[in-house]
């Protein structure tokens, strides 16, 4: 498993990781604020690297729509 330079996200560090013959990504809060995810680490493999930045990024814009939400209420 080789993991390649972080992204950062809205306060989330996203790290690709290659595994096998796809990627995945494991994703983690910067700030002790945010929500914390229920798996850091994505279970979809995809054949390339910037599908899976675009899947976390999903994830994590779904996390914070929910979390925003949450805290309205």
């Amino acid at each position: 498993m080789a993991t390649t330079e972080p992204w950062h996200y809205r306060g989330y560090d996203i790290l690709p990781q290659r595994q096998w013959s796809g990627w995945c990504v494991g994703i983690h809060p910067t700030r002790s604020d945010l929500p914390l995810l229920a798996r850091s680490t994505l279970q979809t493999l995809v054949m390339q690297k910037e599908e899976a930045l675009v899947e976390a990024k999903q994830v994590i814009d779904r996390v914070l729509s929910q979390y925003s939400r949450c805290a309205r209420a």
